[in-house]
């Protein structure tokens, strides 16, 4: 089938939804936005206040759809900004871990990766190699080489002339989640990667696995993505014998929402930040924007079609 719809102006869309029941308090105020975000952003938060395509429940207004994308921005924002206290603590860790038993260049030495490795393409059949050390060794090379690198990449580069790489806690704060996730995952000896995921009160298996999570949430919120009833394409491990307060048996159906990932989070940023407000940021979001249906970021419901409360929960208590 081929696509034939016409582009619409700001105008014709804010009538296009009022023809199929939205309520427009203000049309300016909803051009003004329609403007700004864009109609195919905000169609995607229309979604929740339609059961039927085209046609907006009773009641639902152009305030409900802005709201709830505010509530979705303000939502990434509190995410990233709790993840990237968990990325800074996540690298300083490993760095310091194995530094101490490797020494301050151990992001060169070969023997602590995995070997090189044949893996099979499921969808294409077709074979490759997975090689982590020389993936490390070329994202840090091009870190380092850029005409315009990091002061302290530099100062290194013009004070010293061995090794050629700078030690490891320079190296590392030019990766980024996504690379330090990989480098973790290839370390060779799981003592070294269970002294790191140790500090977090989790098994280096469902560490990796959360890291791996982390840095696709991290993307969906540097890209601006919608979040806040996302499927977790990159579905992490549910944690069976947790060291701290976790959550009940019946959020492990829902690993793959983003309710989950903010209790990794908040799981995590313990040990990481315990002096964090993750629980109370969330708390404001909700009470400021009220009417979200946050039911579908992954929170169950009893056998009454009632939500949990969350808040009872041993990890949010």
């Amino acid at each position: 089938m081929e696509y034939n719809k016409p582009p619409l102006t700001h105008l014709e869309q804010a009538e296009l939804w009022k023809s199929r029941g939205l309520k427009l308090e203000d049309r300016s105020r909803a051009i003004r936005y329609l403007t700004n975000i864009s109609y195919y952003r905000l169609s995607a938060y229309a979604i929740p206040f339609q059961n039927d395509k085209d046609v907006f429940n009773e009641g639902a207004s152009f305030s409900h759809i802005l709201n709830l994308y505010l509530f979705d921005r303000e939502l990434r924002l509190i995410i990233f900004n709790a993840i990237e206290r968990l990325e800074v603590s996540f690298r300083a860790r490993m760095v310091y871990q194995l530094s101490h038993k490797y020494g301050s260049h151990w992001q060169d030495n070969a023997k602590i990766y995995k070997d090189p490795h044949r893996l099979k393409n499921r969808k294409t059949g077709e074979f490759f190699t997975v090689d982590i050390f020389s993936e490390i060794q070329d994202m840090i090379g091009k870190s380092t080489k850029e005409k315009h690198p990091e002061t302290f990449i530099k100062h290194y580069k013009n004070t010293y002339n061995k090794p050629t790489n700078p030690p490891s806690w320079m190296c590392l704060e030019v990766l980024t989640l996504g690379q330090l996730s990989k480098l973790y995952n290839g370390l060779k000896d799981n003592v070294d990667k269970q002294n790191i995921a140790t500090d977090f009160g989790v098994h280096h298996a469902v560490f990796s696995s959360w890291l791996h999570t982390l840095t696709y949430v991290r993307n969906i919120c540097g890209h601006h993505g919608r979040l806040w009833n996302r499927e977790i394409a990159i579905e992490p491990l549910w944690l069976l014998k947790p060291k701290m307060p976790w959550i009940s048996g019946e959020f492990e159906n829902v690993t793959n929402r983003t309710f989950y990932a903010l209790c990794i989070i908040k799981y995590l940023l313990n040990t990481a930040n315990p002096s964090h407000h993750i629980k109370q940021h969330f708390i404001d979001l909700i009470k400021k924007y009220p009417d979200t249906p946050i039911q579908f970021m992954g929170i169950p419901s009893t056998m009454e079609a009632k939500l949990f409360n969350w808040e009872n929960e041993p990890l949010w208590n």
